[in-house]
């Protein structure tokens, strides 16, 4: 059996992202594994996913015992990560075996036959994680037959697509002016003992605040951002309406299915590579994989998330990805 796995799946499913596959596995330290397989799915043009996801999957493997996938969009030539590439994404089929998946996507359009393991994952009502542009995360312009075009951004029978219907809300604008008006975190007062914001303390990060309208009912807040008037931490806080009221950037949700258990969902808006560097929004994407999982309970009550190996993040734009790097320069040694 195991013999066949390998086959199928390449050595990247026993050990650290050998040559051969479009994929990166990160496998727990030493006596570490928890049994949980996270998928993490990079896809963004501008705010550098593939940056931010295999270090996000480092530390919940190394630090925290998870097995993690982490695919990438990939240009079907070369082999090459490429961000711009909106219609293949390896690896999806990972999906049919993980027990949380993270997503960071923006307009992508996927081959039926790979959007089906996603589909399944979400409908299964499977854990999940969504960060930043994946409110936006799929955009149908190529195939308007496709059997999930209903999962666009801006589906008008399915209102708003995966973004509205799962995450909560789709793309509606910047709220923070962009690129000039970085982001404060500020916690709920009432949901400071939330598992989620266990030993998180101060989050910033230069990208702006998005545009959030109205939340699900089953919706729960628990970070709120402030426009900061400025690209760094002690920037002052914009005076007005951009922060009376502030806009969610952090929230949960619980969706009733028709059986099983209500499906756990967290959706960040702040989450870009830069944005990672803050160590309270680390903390809180790993403990929402926790949350996510039904294992708040082994939240710590500080969560271990220091960077695996080193991380100089790029700044975030259009046409500012790194060129050349494949999946396997990403891998990590034992």
């Amino acid at each position: 059996m195991a013999i066949r796995l390998a086959l199928l799946f390449g050595l990247a499913w026993f050990q650290d992202g050998p040559a051969s596959e479009p994929w990166v596995v990160y496998e727990p330290a030493d006596g570490r594994a928890n049994g949980k397989h996270v998928v993490l799915i990079a896809g963004d043009e501008e705010y550098r996913s593939e940056e931010a996801l295999p270090m996000l999957g480092r530390i919940l493997a190394r630090r925290h015992g998870f097995r993690c996938t982490v695919l990438f969009s990939i240009d079907p030539e070369t082999g090459a990560i490429d961000p711009d590439e909106q219609t293949n994404v390896p690896g999806l089929e990972h999906l049919d075996r993980a027990d949380l998946m993270i997503c960071f996507l923006r307009f992508r359009e996927l081959p039926d036959e790979a959007m089906k393991h996603f589909v399944d994952f979400v409908e299964a009502g499977k854990p999940l994680v969504g960060l930043r542009t994946s409110t936006h995360a799929f955009d149908y312009r190529r195939d308007e037959e496709s059997a999930y075009r209903r999962y666009g951004w801006n589906d008008r029978e399915w209102k708003g697509g995966f973004g509205k219907q799962i995450l909560g809300e789709t793309w509606v604008a910047h709220h923070g002016a962009h690129g000039s008006e970085s982001t404060r975190g500020v916690l709920e007062e009432d949901r400071r003992d939330h598992p989620i914001l266990r030993g998180v303390g101060d989050v910033w990060g230069p990208t702006d605040v998005y545009t959030v309208g109205e939340l699900p009912p089953d919706a729960t807040v628990l970070v709120r951002g402030q426009v900061l008037a400025g690209m760094t931490p002690d920037a002052a806080p914009v005076a007005g309406a951009k922060n009376a009221p502030m806009m969610p950037i952090v929230w949960t949700r619980a969706i009733a299915r028709e059986s099983g258990p209500p499906q756990r969902v967290v959706c960040s808006t702040i989450g870009a590579s830069q944005d990672l560097e803050s160590e309270g929004l680390r903390r809180l994407l790993v403990n929402a994989c926790y949350w996510g999982l039904g294992m708040e309970e082994n939240i710590p009550a500080r969560s271990d998330v220091d960077f695996v190996g080193d991380y100089d993040a790029s700044p975030f734009g259009f046409g500012k990805a790194k060129k050349g790097v494949r999946p396997e320069d990403l891998a990590l040694g034992r």
